[in-house]
């Protein structure tokens, strides 16, 4: 399956977007965890709430947004679905702090409804994972962008194909002793293939290294010879034993 987005955030303006339709995959076991997936630029929650589903993960509630139609700078103004507005291809394009704000306010409403004993995740391929990325630096920080507070209580974090936005900045959201001790623990696991012509694999490289260099003690980033900006089998049986792991399934330490 495969799903194409291109690359990185620019600021704009802009008014209110209104989220698309939202997809649920219920767990087939003993509800444990809820992880929020979100996809990338131009598609919908719908076309990864398939691939979730066929997971061999019972224990995991899925839910799976869609994102805003807006006008995206890279597309010179035409609509697509993105979670926040996306510039040129490079490095030190502007990120859209106002566009992923609300996106990680929207992922944690999402996640606010939860039972207290469910453990709760955000994942994401491209855009959907430079937002889950994000929301992980929120949930570090205790606020978003903006300096509202954040209210989720994140168990993990997965991103495929992606980058970290605002990582400039990631040093000076981690002073704190509580920031500190959250981003030493929180797991991440970061995928990227070799041959990603959309979002270079250097991008998901370069994120992983600023959350290592962060005090991220406990991200983990996988690279994959050959693959595109796609994702695979292997690399969703890799997210498959991560998630088992971490979020503490079946007997397995978390």
């Amino acid at each position: 399956m495969s799903f194409t987005v291109p690359s990185l955030g620019s600021g704009g303006r802009r008014g209110a977007f209104e989220f698309g339709k939202t997809h649920v995959v219920r767990p087939k076991g003993r509800h444990q965890a809820t992880i929020v997936w979100l996809h990338g630029l131009g598609d919908n929650g719908s076309s990864w709430s398939q691939l979730l589903e066929t997971l061999p993960l019972p224990n995991i509630k899925w839910i799976c947004p869609t994102a805003p139609t807006r006008p995206i700078t890279l597309f010179g103004g035409f609509p697509s679905t993105a979670w926040f507005d996306v510039g040129d291809l490079s490095e030190d394009a502007p990120d859209d702090v106002e566009g992923l704000d609300a996106a990680a306010a929207h992922v944690a409403n999402l996640l606010s409804t939860e039972p207290a004993d469910i453990k709760l995740g955000i994942g994401g391929f491209s855009m959907g994972a430079a937002t889950s990325l994000y929301s992980a630096t929120c949930y570090i920080h205790g606020k978003y962008g903006n300096g509202n507070p954040y209210p989720a209580n994140l168990s993990a974090v997965v991103g495929l194909s992606g980058w970290l936005p605002c990582s400039k900045t990631l040093k000076s959201k981690i002073g704190q002793e509580e920031a500190a001790r959250r981003a030493a623990s929180l797991p991440i696991l970061l995928c990227h293939g070799k041959g990603d012509e959309v979002v270079p694999y250097k991008f998901g490289e370069k994120s992983s290294q600023a959350l290592s260099s962060n005090g991220f003690q406990n991200a983990t980033f996988k690279s994959y010879n050959g693959l595109g900006h796609y994702t695979t089998p292997e690399e969703m049986e890799e997210v498959c034993a991560w998630l088992t792991s971490k979020l503490g399934f079946d007997g397995h330490a978390a």
